[in-house]
């Protein structure tokens, strides 16, 4: 653990001064800094969206009748999927096979006797009911499309012709409402938004740090340093000090970024999301410190760095893929990425309005990480200076 008797904050402030001094000479880091999580949230932000909206359905309407309109106008409604009429004689498999259609829907045809005559109508094979063709080869897809079909027989219920040959709605004596807490519009992009955040500002200050020891062994200053009585500690605090100031200002381009441009929510405190920041960026920036460390070449340290900050940022993180979904060793090994925890933080902050009582797992685990990785970098750099 690194001792506050043993750091020198004169010599700490020194490093820092040169750091900063780096840094302003420069104009790469400045603008790789807060330039590139601007760019990077404000493209992935508007191009990631996890609605599914204007799928391709294609419509072999067999039956022709007033009736299978009304039912196709069903889906149109829906303002998810793209209908578009194609002929009987038109194979629907080489359809989606040939990318042109992430589905089929055949009505045979009777369909309307059937609805005249009372019969219930569903969503399956049979030659009476409607026939749901679905690309399975992209999964994602074809599980919302599924979904949003059982919702909507659900909704339908037994359909049956009314005077006016239109559909008419069996209505249940059992009303169920749904209330969506926090996010009632189910508008992903205040989802993504705080996600994303967490996941360009972990790649970015990993970046940033990896190649400022391994850049001063290279260049020739870390000897110089060494020859004076400066301390691996002060070394490792005194070059992460100016990025983390850095950092914090390229959390607030984005929060503001967040807020207006893409008009996210903000319901929590901003104590404790810069508290949470502080810690996220330390332990990130010390990351990069450590990986410096051990690589002491800028080409290595740059590998290394996105090995260990890119991939791990966007799978195992939680902000694709949920992490109690994933199987039990790796929802362990998310436990030792600062981001896993900084992006509960922030989801919870931005959404709910949580505090730091409700997040205190969030913030222990990210305080300790951020503890060991500083120690971790310290240590080793000690024994990279033994003989």
């Amino acid at each position: 653990m690194i001792s506050l008797n043993m750091i020198s904050l004169k010599r700490t402030r020194a490093i820092a001064k040169k750091e900063v001094a780096h840094v302003l000479r420069d104009p790469f880091t400045l603008l790789f800094a807060i330039g590139i999580p601007l760019f990077l949230v404000a493209v992935f932000g508007t191009a990631i969206d996890f609605d599914i909206k204007n799928v391709s359905i294609f419509i072999d309407d067999r039956d022709k009748s007033q009736t299978s309109r009304e039912l196709v106008q069903f889906f149109n409604n829906t303002g998810i999927f793209n209908t578009k009429y194609i002929t009987a004689k038109v194979n629907p498999e080489s359809e989606i096979s040939a990318e042109k259609s992430k589905g089929v829907i055949v009505i045979e045809p009777g369909f309307e006797k059937g609805v005249q005559e009372g019969k219930s109508v569903g969503l399956s094979g049979d030659s009476r009911v409607v026939q749901v063709i679905i690309d399975g080869a992209d999964n994602s897809v074809a599980g919302s499309i599924l979904g949003y079909l059982v919702n909507m027989q659900e909704n339908i219920g037994k359909i049956s012709a009314n005077d006016r040959g239109l559909f008419s709605v069996e209505q249940s004596s059992i009303t169920l409402k749904s209330r969506f807490l926090y996010n009632p519009e189910l508008n992903s992009h205040f989802f993504i938004i705080p996600g994303l955040l967490s996941v360009v500002i972990s790649i970015v200050s990993i970046l940033l740090t990896a190649l400022t020891v391994a850049r001063d062994w290279e260049n020739g200053p870390m000897e110089q340093l060494l020859s004076t009585p400066v301390r691996p500690s002060e070394i490792i605090l005194g070059k992460i000090t100016p990025y983390l100031f850095l950092g914090i200002g390229s959390i607030v381009v984005v929060y503001l970024l967040a807020r207006y441009g893409f008009a996210v929510p903000f319901r929590g405190n901003h104590l404790v999301f810069i508290f949470a920041c502080i810690l996220f960026l330390t332990a990130s920036l010390s990351q990069g410190i450590l990986i410096s460390v051990i690589s002491r070449s800028q080409v290595i340290s740059m590998q290394m760095a996105m090995i260990s900050g890119l991939m791990p940022s966007i799978l195992l993180s939680g902000f694709i893929f949920p992490i109690e979904s994933m199987p039990l060793f790796f929802q362990y090994l998310t436990s030792i990425l600062p981001v896993r925890w900084f992006m509960e933080i922030s989801r919870d902050v931005f959404l709910k309005g949580s505090g730091v009582i409700d997040l205190l797992k969030s913030f222990l685990a990210l305080g300790g990480l951020c503890l060991f990785i500083i120690t971790m970098a310290t240590m080793k750099f000690k024994k990279d200076l033994e003989p």
